[in-house]
This record gives structure tokens, sequence and C-alpha cells, in this order.
């Protein structure tokens, strides 16, 4: 740059010399001092677009991450307990559609919900009131179910300190560029969570876990999500670099559950996770969302609890973190020097069968529904059921009655 603005202010000299007559090589050497002011600029700007493409290209890789990792977790046992499963199975769906695999996804619950006896629909797993979306799925890969759900066994997953018949999909085989989402749900308190309704998770086990995680170069960035009562308290002791936690709820504060359902008799989800979800229905592979716009997901006036964050052990600005650098997966780029024409439109795979009829290639299940707009549409009419409590009251009002007319001495032609 200093050839550069040293040519620019001997130009500049030149072009107020002393007043003299003119002449032709007058006119001849501003000729020559305005070509060298534009090749001056001209390179200026070049080397102003150099370094913005450079700082553009140093924010794509300022993550530093090649592969994308989920532990999602439900500890909570017990039919009432089935929007903690929901919960789960909706994480699940979201990651899977914004591109983690399977083999990078540790899926644990605790229980069974779909094949329950008091499910009125086997099989089936609903987060939604209009009972539209099935979270279960046709392709649900459960990696640890039931009683297998445990302290031991989660810290084990963690830690990589499995038994060597462990198998592969049983394991969380990152690395030290591995970005990892862990999301916990269930039932806890102030420094704990309870698995099974048997044990519980301090919040120092769980900072110690990371740690090791962390000399073991099992991570790159990690991010860590709870939605349980006093969810905040399970950070606090959380020490280890490169870490960032979200909580549903203050130390001191219940997080709610939220759309309660008649027909199967629980509520369907928790408040925190259901907008949760509704904001990664709007994040795509190729969104710019950013960690500063999930802070802001279901805000005290919604939740009611007051959701918190803590930022101070990760090194890069909330801000630069993408959504999808923990809810996403790093794609596998292929070069080629072959010609692609991308004007021409997408054909829809198909399939002809040897009678001549078109089939059209199924579709997954977390395509197969238009999952934006039934977040936001009224519920399906159902069968009219009497509110809660009108029964009792109906029953109060025929007493009442019965004892203006006759009395208390007929009391017994009731009984």
């Amino acid at each position: 740059m200093l050839d550069l603005t040293s040519s620019l202010s001997v130009s500049l000299q030149c072009l107020n010399p002393p007043t003299q007559r003119d002449t032709p090589a007058r006119r001849w050497r501003e000729r020559l001092v305005f070509g060298q002011l534009m090749r001056a600029s001209w390179r200026l700007m070049r080397v102003s677009q150099q370094k913005l493409e450079h700082t553009k290209a140093g924010q794509f890789f300022s993550s530093g991450h090649t592969n994308n990792w989920a532990v999602l977790v439900c500890t909570s046992r017990f039919w009432f307990n089935y929007r903690h499963v929901a919960n789960t199975l909706s994480v699940y769906r979201s990651v899977k559609r914004l591109g983690i695999p399977d083999s990078h996804i540790v899926l644990m619950l605790a229980d069974d919900m779909a094949c329950n006896y008091r499910n009125p629909k086997p099989a089936t797993v609903f987060s939604h009131k209009n009972m539209e979306l099935n979270v279960y799925g046709d392709d649900v890969e459960v990696d640890y179910r039931g009683y297998e759900v445990t302290v031991e066994n989660f810290l084990r997953v963690l830690t990589g300190r499995l038994p060597t018949s462990t198998p592969r999909s049983k394991r969380l085989l990152s690395d030290d560029r591995s970005n990892i989402l862990i999301y916990l749900t269930g039932h806890g308190g102030n420094g704990f969570l309870k698995f099974q309704d048997s044990e519980e998770i301090s919040n120092m086990e769980l900072a110690d876990a990371f740690e090791q995680m962390w000399q073991k170069r099992r991570y790159n960035e990690l991010l860590f999500i709870i939605d349980t009562c006093q969810g905040a308290s399970m950070y606090e002791r959380f020490y280890s670099p490169n870490l960032m936690a979200l909580a549903s709820s203050q130390v001191g504060e219940d997080s709610l559950s939220h759309q309660p359902d008649l027909a199967i008799g629980v509520h369907l989800m928790d408040k925190y996770t259901f907008y949760l979800l509704e904001f990664l229905e709007e994040v795509h592979p190729a969104s710019q969302a950013n960690m500063n716009d999930l802070f802001k997901v279901c805000p005290q006036s919604q939740c009611v609890s007051t959701p918190g964050h803590r930022t101070d052990l990760f090194q890069r600005d909330p801000g630069s973190v993408l959504i999808t650098d923990f809810f996403g997966s790093v794609r596998k780029v292929e070069i080629t020097k072959d010609t692609i024409d991308l004007t021409s439109p997408l054909e829809t795979p198909m399939q002809r069968s040897g009678s001549g009829d078109l089939q059209i290639e199924s579709l997954t299940y977390v395509d197969q529904l238009p999952v934006a707009e039934i977040i936001h549409q009224k519920p399906k009419q159902k069968d009219w059921h009497p509110p809660d409590g009108f029964i009792l009251g109906l029953w109060t009002l025929i007493l009442l009655v019965f004892f203006k007319t006759y009395g208390i001495k007929h009391l017994k032609h009731i009984f």
C-alpha cells in the first residue's frame, strides 16, 4: 500500500505545477498523470476486493469443524411424561431434516410411548394438538431405550468409555473437529436432573464429563440445551472451553408443559421445546440464522419461565455462529471439471412400472408434511366433551334444587 500512496501523492503534485502556459508538453504530462491515477485507483480497488474475499472465506471456515453429532436424551418414564419423549423425537426429526444422519445421532428414550398400552393410537407419538405430525415416524432409530437410559450409560457415551462389545450405533465417535449438540429433557431441580425416577446426575458430574471430552479431544465446539425445571442450574458449574449452553428456566423456576390433549389425556410437549422447534422449522441448510436468534426463542411472555444461556466459555461471537453449525451437518464436496447446466428445471424423481404407469418416489417422513403450516393452523374440530368440572357442577345444581324443594329428610331416596 505504501507504493500506491506515494505514487498518488506524486501524481497529485504533478497536477498542480507552477503556473505556466498551455503547451503540448504540459497536455501530454496531464494525460500521463491521469493514466497513473486511473491505474493506482484500479489497484486499490483490487486490493480491497481481495481483502473482502479473504474476510468472507475466513468467516466461512471460522468454525473449524468437519462433522456434526447429536446426543438426544429423554430421561423420564411413565405415561404422564409423554411430552418428554415427544420433545426428544421432535428435536431428532429436526436435526435429521437439516442433514445429520442417524449414524451421527445417539438417541436415548427412557420409555416407549409409541407401544404403551394406554396410547389410543399405537405406534405413534404426536407433538401437536391436531395429531397430524407423527414424530415417531417409520425410520426412527432408538439407540438406548428403557432401562438402558441410565446416568452411567449417558456418561460413558460422552466420554467414550464403553465396552469393546458396544456396536458403533451406540457410540459417540466424535473427534477434535466435531461440533456436538446435546439435548436433555426430563424432571430436574437445583443442580440435578433425574433419570428414570430412580437416580440423578448432578451439574458437577456433567461438567466433569465435558472436561474429559475436551481433554480427550472429543469435540471442537459443544452446544448444550436442557428443558427441565431450574435448567440453568445445570450449566452453572461448566468450566470447559468452546462450550455454549441454553436452558428453559432459571434457578427457582418451573419449566411448564404445553398443549394438553383430551384424547391422549396428557400434555404433548413442553413450552420451551415447542417454540424452539417452531423456530427450527424456519431454518434450512443454507440459512444464515445465528445463535443470537436462537437466544430470543420463547421469551418469558410465552414460556412463563425465563430461558437462560451461557456464552462466556465459547470463543466465537454467538452472532457469527450459524444455527446449522450444530443442528445441521457439514456436506461432502465433490470437485468436477464437467460443465453442469443449472438453468434447466430439476426433474421430479419418478419410476416407471412395467405397465407404463408413473410412480412417484416416496418421501421420507421428515418431508411428508408442511410442518410450518401445521404449527400455525387451528386444531380440527373434535367430538364435544364436557369441560372440566361440568359434571360436578351439574350434580351440585341438582342437589340444591332437591333440597330447596323437598328438604333434607328425603335425601335417603337418592342414596
